[in-house]
């Protein structure tokens, strides 16, 4: 067997596939991707899946000339209602052809508008349909995105030019707010997708406690990389998990169920990562608007409570003086009636002592003594019982004028007992 140069075997292909497909075929394919550039040509990619696994079992590259598409696009966007554009299924009329350099590839010279959505957005409609269905389309999308999102589990590869870009933007924000960030990694690309971000996010639950806010991000990529981001379990799972998750896995034109799901959708990582430093820079604005507000306040309160200070300082003099006349007259009042109370009182007593003295001087013993009355005294007091005298004993008679001395003899003091018991 003779040994040929690669050129001459790719020769060799282009030659039979000239021959044996010389005619043209409608095909119906996904499109991945669509792009055009600045000579108006559009350059397609051609993907088929497996119904059961979603698995790509087929893919090509496809362009249309600029001459043919500035009349397939409106004519199709028209007809159908949609966008050309990545994500719906169409038949294509397409020529085969294959270049020594570029490969195989298809040439599209026309498009059947009938047949519109392709597998991928039914897949999708399907999918989101069903969460609603199940009632958990949204629950993510109700969470409280936290005040200060700072602890993020970020989910994507450790390679991925996304994932650095998102720490970077994080940790270089001008306004200098702290961000702690943790990689989980998965795979962004590829048959395992959904298990891999699934593992992630199993990891991330069960320290659900040390994290704010998912964020699941990649970089750039084709657009049929995308199809591990467009299944059942992935979204169902993100839907219900329990905190905010963001997602920043295509482009602006890219849009999977799991954007749809997720609390929040964005472009790209670096978008993510604006999204978090927008949320702290409103957090922060709003305390210093509070702690201007509380600022101003008290300015307002000390300025008040300095005018109503100066206005006592000023009321003083004359609420001394009013006091003062106050307390004067009330002394007045009080030292008038005290001297009326004093001069009553006094009346009152004296009155009483005047009584009393007229009472003394009825039972003064010189009244009675005036009357014929006399008294006997020993020894300074009066003698009341002529039993307690002896003989020799002095007394002194007392009557109302003058007084008689006497001595006590035995024969007195007995015809003075007997005179007394007659």
């Amino acid at each position: 067997m003779m040994a040929m140069e690669l050129i001459e075997l790719n020769s060799l292909v282009r030659q039979t596939l000239e021959q044996s497909m010389p005619d043209e075929y409608w095909v119906q394919a996904e499109l991945s991707e669509v792009r055009t550039n600045a000579t108006g040509h559009c350059y397609l990619e051609f993907v088929q899946k497996d119904p059961r696994s979603n698995n790509l079992i087929a893919k090509a590259r496809g362009m249309i000339w600029s001459y043919v598409f500035r009349l397939l696009k409106p004519y199709f966007e028209e007809s159908t209602g949609r966008l050309f554009t990545s994500g719906i299924k169409v038949q294509v009329k397409v020529t085969v052809q294959f270049h020594e350099l570029y490969g195989y590839s298809l040439t599209v010279l026309d498009i059947d508008p009938a047949y519109t959505l392709g597998d991928m957005a039914l897949r999708r409609r399907e999918i989101l349909a069903q969460l609603q269905e199940e009632g958990v389309l949204t629950l993510n999308k109700e969470l409280e995105m936290p005040v200060l999102p700072q602890r993020v589990a970020v989910v994507s590869s450790a390679t991925a030019a996304g994932y650095g870009d998102f720490c970077h933007q994080l940790h270089h924000n001008a306004r200098g707010f702290f961000f702690y960030i943790e990689l989980f990694p998965a795979l962004m690309q590829g048959n395992q997708v959904e298990q891999s971000v699934l593992s992630a996010l199993d990891e991330v639950y069960s320290r659900l406690r040390e994290f704010d806010v998912v964020v699941i991000i990649r970089g750039g990529g084709a657009t049929s990389d995308l199809s591990g981001f467009d299944t059942y379990l992935l979204a169902a799972a993100c839907a219900q998990f329990p905190l905010p998750v963001i997602t920043g896995i295509g482009h602006e034109r890219d849009d999977t169920v799991l954007d749809s799901v997720a609390h929040t959708r964005v472009k790209t990582p670096t978008a993510a990562a604006e999204l978090l430093i927008s949320r702290m820079a409103e957090a922060a604005d709003r305390l210093f608007d509070l702690s201007e507000h509380v600022r101003q306040g008290a300015i307002a309160l000390l300025d008040m409570e300095w005018i109503r200070l100066a206005e006592i300082r000023n009321s003083i003099p004359e609420l001394v003086r009013r006091k003062l006349t106050e307390e004067r007259f009330t002394l007045f009042s009080i030292r008038k009636d005290l001297s009326q109370g004093i001069s009553g009182l006094l009346t009152y007593h004296r009155h009483r002592l005047e009584l009393l003295g007229q009472r003394i001087a009825d039972a003064s013993p010189q009244k009675l003594l005036s009357r014929g009355y006399s008294i006997t005294l020993r020894e300074g007091k009066a003698v009341t019982d002529a039993s307690q005298l002896k003989a020799g004993d002095c007394l002194i008679t007392r009557l109302a004028k003058g007084s008689v001395q006497s001595i006590v003899v035995e024969g007195i003091k007995l015809v003075s007992n007997r005179s007394e018991k007659r």
